[in-house]
Parts: C-alpha cells; sequence; structure tokens
C-alpha cells in the first residue's frame, strides 16, 4: 500500500504537512495525492474511531455480527442477494465469507429486539437466505487497530518493612 495511504489510515487526522515530513514528500505533491485518492475513490471516508463505552449514551443501542448462508443467484452469484441485504438501513457492514456461512453482516438497533425483529421479519424471510446465526457485540477491546481502553495498572499499595 502507498505509503501515504497507510499514514491516513493509521490516523486520518495528519495533516499534509506531517505526511510530507515523514515521507519525505513535498507538501504540494502530498495534498495533490491525496485529492486524487479522494477523486477516484481510493479513499471512500474519513472516520473517527470511538469508544463506546466513554460515550454516557453508549446503551442506546447493539451491535450483532450476523452470519448468513445464501443460495448464490444464477449469473449473478453472491452480489444480487448482498445488495438487497446492505441496502437495509440497520445493516452497517457487509462482508463476502469463505467457510459455513457466505455473508458476515453487522446490524445495529435501539435494543435486541429490534435487531431480533430485523433478523426475523426482514432477514430470514428473504427469497435465497438459508439460515442466519446471530452473534450480539457485548464489549469491544480493539478495533481496526487500535486498543480501545488501556490495562489499568495495579492499584495495590508497596509495602514496606
Amino acid at each position: 500500500m502507498d505509503e501515504i495511504l497507510e499514514l491516513l489510515t493509521n490516523d486520518a487526522r495528519m495533516t499534509a504537512e506531517e505526511i510530507a515530513k515523514l515521507t519525505g514528500k513535498k507538501v504540494e505533491s502530498v495534498k495533490k495525492t491525496i485529492k486524487a485518492y479522494e477523486t477516484n475513490g481510493t479513499i471512500v471516508k474519513y472516520k473517527a474511531l470511538i469508544d463506546p463505552e466513554m460515550v454516557h449514551e453508549s446503551n442506546r443501542f447493539v451491535r450483532a455480527l450476523i452470519e448468513v448462508s445464501v443460495a448464490p443467484q444464477k449469473n449473478v452469484g453472491f452480489d444480487a442477494i448482498a445488495e438487497r441485504i446492505y441496502s437495509f438501513p440497520e445493516v452497517t457492514s457487509c462482508y463476502l465469507l469463505s467457510g459455513a456461512y457466505d455473508l458476515l453482516i453487522v446490524v445495529e438497533g435501539e435494543n435486541i429486539q429490534t435487531v431480533s425483529n430485523f433478523v426475523a421479519a426482514k432477514l430470514s424471510s428473504m427469497d435465497h437466505v438459508r439460515g442466519t446465526t446471530t452473534h450480539f457485540l457485548l464489549k469491544k477491546y480493539k478495533e481496526d487497530g487500535q486498543v480501545l481502553k488501556k490495562k489499568k495498572k495495579g492499584t495495590r499499595l508497596n509495602i514496606s518493612y
């Protein structure tokens, strides 16, 4: 991967000036490269990674990972059914997998019941969906290579004699 992309992947807040210093390139060249990546769709979006436990409203939604087994459609494979699934507003991510299941989707809802209703009423009833397995996300420890909560150092008092 291009070193500018690697740096932005690690920290999207980096300025062109900081990237230029680290890469030894000229600032204008870095700006031009970034603009080209944004224009051609290589850089799709800049995103903040937020630790939900640090936000007081973090209990306002639940997230579930749902494995979906589907029957691929003739001449379009998995793409058409994946597109139908990721079009639902509850679905935040959708991936094609190898293994026992074909798709992995990430779904968010206000509570467990909302997600369960999505699976029962919308997802499971779709043509070509053969089965699902739902895993509710209980806690995040690390996301996108970033540890979300640092270990606390021991709180034991030192004993001296």
